[in-house]
C-alpha cells in the first residue's frame, strides 16, 4: 500500500535536489491524472522548483498540448516508450522547465490487452539537452492501487534520473 506521506517525502526529496541544482521540473501525465503534480503542488514552496503539469490523458491532448505524433500513437499505443519519450520532449518544449517526466498507462479495470495487461505503465524522465531514460512496469492491484504504484515509480525515477552524471549541470 503506497500512502501520500510516502509520495509527499519522495516529491519533497526530488524538490530538494532540484532546488539545490537550480533546476525546474515539468510533468505529463495520463493514466495518474495529475497525481504526480499534485503531490509536488502539496509541498510548500513547490512553485521555487516545479514550472507545470500537462494532464493529457486522451490522445487527441497528447498531440494537441505535447505534440506527440499521431503515427507514434497509432503504431505504439499511447502506452508505450515511444509516447512516454514524445510526452517528455514535448513537456519540455511547452513549459520553462529543464527536466521532465511522464506517465502513460492501463489502470482498469478493463482496457488492457495480451500485450498490455491491465496494470502496465510506462514512463519517460528527460532533461534538455540530455538524454532519456524509460521503464515499463506492471503493477497489480484495483485502479487507485496502480495509479498509486505509478506515482510512486515516477518519483523514485525522477530521484534516481537526477542521480545520473548527465543531470549535474545547471539549467542555461
Amino acid at each position: 500500500m503506497v500512502s501520500s506521506h510516502e509520495l509527499v517525502q519522495l516529491a519533497a526529496r526530488a524538490g530538494e535536489r532540484l532546488k539545490a541544482c537550480g533546476w525546474r521540473l515539468t510533468t505529463a501525465e495520463s493514466c495518474t491524472g495529475g497525481w504526480v503534480a499534485k503531490t509536488i503542488t502539496d509541498i510548500a514552496g513547490s512553485s521555487d522548483w516545479f514550472d507545470r503539469g500537462f494532464v493529457t490523458y486522451s490522445n487527441a491532448s497528447k498531440q494537441e498540448l505535447l505534440g506527440v505524433d499521431a503515427g507514434l500513437i497509432e503504431v505504439h499505443g499511447a502506452v508505450s516508450a515511444p509516447v512516454v519519450l514524445a510526452m517528455v520532449a514535448g513537456a519540455l518544449a511547452h513549459s520553462r522547465a529543464g527536466i521532465a517526466l511522464a506517465v502513460s498507462g492501463i489502470a482498469g479495470p478493463g482496457g488492457g490487452s495480451p500485450e498490455k495487461p491491465v496494470g502496465t505503465v510506462w514512463f519517460a524522465w528527460g532533461q534538455t539537452g540530455s538524454g532519456s531514460v524509460t521503464r515499463r512496469e506492471c503493477f497489480a492491484g484495483d485502479r487507485e492501487a496502480v495509479r498509486a504504484q505509478a506515482v510512486r515509480t515516477a518519483l523514485l525515477g525522477l530521484l534516481e534520473y537526477l542521480n545520473l552524471p548527465h543531470t549535474h549541470r545547471t539549467e542555461g
